[in-house]
Parts: C-alpha cells; structure tokens; sequence
C-alpha cells in the first residue's frame, strides 16, 4: 500500500518537475522489463549514441528517503548537444528553461518507467524556426525509448 501511494505521488512530482503539461499526450513514456540499474545504463548509452551529451544525473529521491521510502531507483537524466543548446539558446530564448533536455527514470515494482515531455508541447508559431529542433529531440527520444522496450 504504501509503495502504491508513493508510486503515485512520486509520479506526480515528476510530471510536475519536468514541465506545467497537464495532459498525458503530452508526454512520452515507455516501460522496459529491464532492472532499474540495466535500463539506467542503457538509457545513457542510447542517448550517447544519438550524439548527445549527458550533463548530469541527478537523484530525485534524497527527500524521499528521509520521509522513510528506501529506495535509490529515481532519476533524471539531462542531455543535450552543446552547439544546439548554446545556438537555441541565442536565437529561441523561451525554450532555455527546457534545455538540456531530461528524462525521468525510476523504478516501478519489476519494471523501469520513463517519462519526458513532449518537446512540440513547446512550438511555438511565434517561433516556428524552433520547430526543427523540436521535432528531431521528439524523433531522438522516441527512438531511444523503442530502443529499452526492444532490449527486453
């Protein structure tokens, strides 16, 4: 009961923490069979792969664990590519509080869930040259998910 209610909760913060989206097609989840350490090791080798840069991990469970849940399988990992976040950040300055981008990462009884929004939940038709950039992270994240689901 209470790893449900702290599932649910935690859940909650994420969402909230990653972006003001209410809805969840705004978001981009997958779910992998993998252990949490296997799917957090291969989400950054993915998201290398892709050519991006991991600029920190950080854990999001330090409060957690001082309110009694022992736990250490919650994560958010940020990425980017310099050049893009650095250009982005010149000529679309509404999306800086979004780069790097992040994926939270955390573990859910025998599964690994990910969760990130949806980059075009930022488009903006004040800035449509943004939209490249938006449409490729989306593009990248989809397949680094599809890329845990298939390592089951």
């Amino acid at each position: 009961m209470k790893q449900t209610i702290f599932v649910k909760v935690l859940s909650a913060c994420i969402l909230f923490a990653l972006s003001s989206a209410s809805y969840a097609e705004e978001l981009i989840m997958a779910r992998t069979n993998q252990t949490f350490p296997e799917a957090m090791s291969k989400l950054q080798e993915t998201i290398i792969k892709h050519d991006y840069k991991i600029s920190r991990v950080q854990r999001i469970d330090i409060g957690l664990t001082k309110s009694g849940f022992a736990t250490d399988k919650y994560r958010v990992v940020f990425f980017g590519k310099e050049k893009e976040i650095d250009l982005i950040s010149e000529k679309y300055p509404h999306l800086i509080p979004y780069i790097p981008w992040k994926i939270a990462i955390f573990a859910e009884q025998d599964n690994t869930l990910l969760i990130t929004v949806d980059p075009m939940r930022f488009s903006d038709k004040n800035h449509p040259g943004a939209d490249k950039y938006l449409e490729q992270w989306k593009k990248d994240i989809e397949k680094v998910f599809a890329t845990l689901r298939d390592s089951d």
